[in-house]
Formats: C-alpha cells, structure tokens, sequence
C-alpha cells in the first residue's frame, strides 16, 4: 500500500494513546452513535432488506469469481467508448502512471475526487514529489488536507475534528492554498461550508485534470460511478479537460442491473439516505461534453493476493459504506489513526494486513483490533463477515503459513512476540484430543479453585486488567453428567 502511514506504532500502542484523548472520544461516540441510529431507520424502509444483502454478496463474489473476465470486458468497453486504460501492479506503478499522465498535459495542478484508492497508494505525496499540487475538494478531506492531518474514516474522513478546530484550521492555513478564509469565520457550519465553497470555486474553475475514484465500474458498458453528497464530484468529473480515475480491480460489477442492488444498499449504509443526492456516471469521452481525455488505472496492489485467500477473499466484497466503523466499540474508543491504514476500523483491521501483509508490528497488529462482538457483520451491506476473517488473520500471524505475494506462493514465518500463544494452543489442542487428559484437567482445576489467583501473571496480565478470570466451578460438566446420569440413559 502507501509508505504514508509507515513509521506508525502497532494499534495497541496508539490506540493506548488515543483513548487518552476525552475530547475525542467525545467526538467519535457522538458522531459514530449519530449516523448508525440514522442508518438503522433507513435501513428498515425496506422490507427486502435481507434481500437485497444476499443479492449484494452473490453478485461481488460471481465477479471475483470471474475477475479476469470481467477486467478484460471493461478493458474493451472503455477503450471502445474513447477511454485509455492502463494497469498498476503496486502502488509505485500507479502513481508513476498518474504522475506522467499529467505531466504529458503540461499542468501543474490537479482537483480530485475523494478517493480510497488514492490515499492508499498516497498518490498526493507522490504528485507533490513530482511538483504538481493536488486539491482535494470533499469538504472533510479538504479540512484533513489544509491541517495537515491524516484521515481518520471512510466517509468522514475528518470526523476526529470539531467544528472549532476546523475554524481554526481555515483561519491558518486556507491563505497558503488559495483564497484566503474570512477574517470573521466563526464556527457555525453554514459559515464553514460557504468559505470552503468559495475557496475551492476558483481550483474548480481553474484546473484542467481532474483525479478521481469511482465506487463502481459496469463492465457491460465500462461505465465508472461515483456517488456523493456535495456536488464537488460532480464538478471535478466534469469541467476538467482530463479526467484520471485510480480505480481498484475489485470494484466491477457484470451489468446496470447489479448496479441497481448496490444504489440502493450504498447510501442507506453510509450516509443513511435513500439515495445519493449526485450520482455520477461516465462512459468514456463524448465530443463537447466533460473531459475529452479519459485515463482509467486499474489497480493491483495486493488484490489478486487477496483473492487467492479463500477466507480473506470475502474482503474484497466491501463498497466502502463505513457501516462497520460506526458500530464498532473498539473504532468508537480507539479512532482512526490507530489503526495506521487509509482503512481504519473493522474492515481496515482485515483489508490491510492482507493488501500489505504481516510482516511488520504494525500489520501483525491490525487482527486483533477487535473485540469480535459481530456487530461489524450484522450491518455489512455485503455480508463480509469480518470476525471469521479476523481470526482467519489471527492464526497466520501466530502460526504463519502459505500465503499467495505477489502471484507466488510463499510460506510465513510466525510474527514475533507470539510464542506464549502458540505453546498455549499446542497444549490446548494436545489435552483436548485425549479426553482422560482433559477430564483430569479439569478436575484439578476443580479441587484447587480456592487457590487461583484473581489475575494472571506474564502474558496473560493484559488480559485480566479488564476483566475477571473466569471461576472454576466445583464439578465439570462431564462429571456431572456421569454423576447424575444412571449407565445407559441417554436422556
């Protein structure tokens, strides 16, 4: 992925620090508890929402299933449609590409799009390093851009930021990028959106290549899709003379009729609403209408490994709704920083360690970020059941294994750190494949449960500074059941 957020510590150590911050937390509780209780009323409009969830995951796992088809078939389509299309391996293969595509234009400014795929590949340091700026237009991104920050949420990337803060942000830094904010901003949210407006009217204005994303692409027609709620999209998919669109491989879908599932399932699980207020669809170039120069970038970086995982594969299945961050109790306390990916939260915690691996602290990490609640699962609009991924994760960090990189098949090697664990579940696994090991197991724990001691020592101390060692009863089950069972009786 991006070197963006390389040199960040492991989550439990910055989710140790971050939940020190009350004023965050604050925030993020207010924030998170606010849009999932909308989406849950939205949600609930619909009778065939079950449905329409089943129909979302079948038709995400029918075209990973058939990938190569289906990128062949967009391919062809949007060449055929006056689009150029090239594709990206990795992350430095894309931003190379993106960086002499406007270079050819001879611009030196871009407006973009928000956009995933390009803070993952941290196409913005990459442009900046070859001397074009980069203007991010969503209002949340434009707000994490001018501080200088990273963002912390899918949808709302600047959602760890309060509205005075923001004030702050405008009064400092909009001068340095562009028309300068009012010397009376005050932090009423009216107030802040007008100054962004009128401060990003001239980039608009201005730029000849836009940059964008897209949420989907209809490999039918090759048509890209992007949906949103402010107009800014729109206006950078539009007035620019280029238009480039980074777009990972796994955002297909076969025909306009999936495409209809996920216009309804994507904005009641973002945004809560019952549609975007701009959807924005476009097919290659048309002669006086938008951009007459069209760039689409597939991009790799870690997808067609992931897709070799049967388990992890389930992953790929995501539309980025954030539906999973606004449940979750860990993202809620922890914020998305911690987690040290442009994909925080409980998708963040099983997408990154499979696009960039487990090889570093950080990576290794991210599995156990959770608290394994299900919560992220009920309110997945495609059904990626991220607790058997997580612990899917969990046991490659531990145990290592076969992996796919790069198309190759390799073998990891166990993550440092956790040799306690792995002896643990050997010893598990030994006493639990001989049940006379294990009944006498248990009956020692029995007769000596007076003398356990509250909280454990060495590893197992993290454990119980939050919560109890569970009492041993004075008689197992299996006992019991012999005890008060005569020989024979099934009942």
């Amino acid at each position: 992925m991006s070197g963006t957020y390389l040199g960040m510590p492991a989550f439990p150590k910055a989710a140790a620090e971050s939940t020190q911050d009350a004023s965050l937390r604050g925030t993020l509780r207010h924030a998170t508890h606010t849009i999932r209780d909308k989406r849950a009323k939205a949600v609930a409009e619909l009778d065939d929402w079950a449905q329409l969830r089943d129909a979302g995951a079948a038709i995400k796992n029918r075209t990973l299933r058939h990938l190569d088809h289906y990128l062949k078939q967009v391919e062809a389509t949007v060449t055929a449609a006056g689009g150029h299309v090239h594709w990206a391996a990795d992350a430095d293969e894309a931003n190379h590409l993106v960086t002499e595509l406007v270079r050819m234009t001879g611009e030196t400014e871009v407006v973009k799009v928000k956009s995933m795929a390009t803070q993952e590949i941290g196409l913005n340091q990459a442009l900046e390093g070859a001397g074009i700026h980069a203007y991010e237009t969503d209002l949340a991104e434009l707000i994490v851009q001018l501080g200088d920050d990273l963002p912390s949420h899918l949808l709302v990337p600047a959602i760890h930021r309060n509205r005075t803060e923001i004030r702050d942000i405008f009064r400092r830094e909009m001068k340095h990028w562009g028309r300068t904010a009012p010397a009376d901003l005050t932090d009423d949210p009216r107030a802040l959106a007008e100054a962004a407006r009128l401060h990003l009217r001239e980039k608009f204005l201005r730029a000849k290549v836009g940059i964008s994303g897209a949420n989907f692409v209809v490999a039918e027609t090759g048509t890209l899709v992007v949906v949103e709620s402010e107009g800014n999209g729109r206006r950078c998919l539009t007035l620019p003379e280029t238009l480039i669109s980074v777009v990972g491989i796994e955002k297909l879908v076969p025909t306009w009729q999936d495409l209809e599932v996920f216009l309804q399932t994507l904005p009641r699980s973002s945004t809560a609403e019952r549609m975007n207020p701009y959807t924005s669809t476009w097919t290659g170039t048309t002669d006086d209408d938008g951009p007459q120069t069209f760039h689409l970038v597939l991009l790799d970086n870690g997808r067609t490994d992931t897709l070799a995982d049967e388990v992890g594969r389930q992953a790929l299945r995501c539309i980025r709704c954030s539906a999973c961050l606004n449940v979750c109790p860990v993202y809620e306390r922890a914020g998305g920083h911690a987690y040290g990916s442009a994909y925080p939260g409980p998708i963040g915690a099983i997408l990154t360690p499979q696009l960039r691996g487990t090889a570093t602290e950080l990576d290794a990490s991210l599995p156990y970020a959770s608290s394994l609640c299900g919560a992220c699962y009920e309110v997945c609009p495609v059904a990626i059941d991220i607790p058997e991924v997580l612990v899917h994760l969990r046991e490659r960090v531990v145990q290592g294994g076969a992996v796919t990189i790069r198309g190759e098949r390799r073998t990891l090697k166990p993550a440092k750190g956790h040799a306690a664990e792995r002896a643990a579940m050997r010893a598990a696994r030994w006493a639990l494949d001989r049940p006379a090991v294990l009944g006498a197991g248990q009956r020692l724990a029995a007769r000596t449960r007076r003398l356990h001691p509250k909280r454990l020592p060495g590893p197992g101390r993290a454990w119980t500074d939050t919560r109890d060692i569970p009492a041993v009863p004075a008689e197992s089950f299996r006992d019991w059941w012999h005890r008060t069972r005569p020989e024979g009786d099934p009942k």
